[in-house]
């Protein structure tokens, strides 16, 4: 009797369907969930509840914080110092310059002053080069610390991140965020359908041994 019962019964048939109206339930509050982040734009006001998605209405505070973070944290004037003016960062620059230097030796300088180049001789401009070079290199660091120093003085990192995030358009700041979480955003909807298949499983188990 409880076999047929099992197969036959309409009700008991209804049952099994739970499992997938379940799944579907948590996909789609997950979902919801997920577009609330980002919708409505503007603040709207149903049966008495304002709706407002979480990123436009924080946009203002997630700018601020990201200012910060990338000021402070990311990008630092000490951490961009630090790169221009190591020896080694230097050391790269110092071929073209030393290119630079003889083209001006050998051309620019037989232009302006033809009669000076009269006395040059390739054993002068080498000379000359070593010079320079030997010079060049212990100014460099010199000049770049001071240069991002003043910059420092006219650049606010924080203030250009902050101004550059508020003014995101609510569609460029929704296609960002997907952009970077796209695949997590779609993990939770999957996880809220397959938690919600398992949780009808069991409430059909257990309606099935009451």
């Amino acid at each position: 009797m409880f076999y047929r019962f099992f197969k036959f019964s309409p009700i008991m048939n209804l049952i099994y369907l739970i499992p997938f109206i379940s799944a579907f339930i948590g996909w789609f509050t997950n979902w919801i969930a997920i577009k609330m982040l980002f919708h409505p734009r503007l603040p709207k006001k149903i049966l008495g509840i304002t709706f407002h998605g979480i990123f436009p209405k924080r946009q203002k505070q997630f700018a601020e914080k990201l200012g910060k973070l990338v000021s402070n944290e990311l990008l630092s004037f000490e951490d961009i110092e630090q790169k221009i003016s190591n020896p080694a960062n230097i050391s790269k620059m110092m071929p073209l310059v030393e290119t630079h230097i003889d083209h001006f030796l050998r051309v620019k300088l037989a232009e302006q002053m033809p009669m000076i180049s009269m006395f040059i001789g390739d054993k002068t401009i080498n000379q000359l080069k070593t010079v320079f070079i030997t010079e060049l290199t212990e100014l460099f660091p010199v000049i770049m610390k001071n240069y991002m120093q003043n910059m420092q003085g006219e650049l606010d990192l924080e203030k250009i991140v902050i101004d550059k995030v508020s003014g995101f358009s609510s569609d460029k700041l929704e296609q960002i965020l997907n952009d970077i979480m796209a695949k997590e955003f779609r993990f939770v909807e999957i996880i809220g359908g397959v938690l919600g298949f398992l949780i009808g499983l069991l409430q059909v188990f257990l309606t099935i041994l009451a």
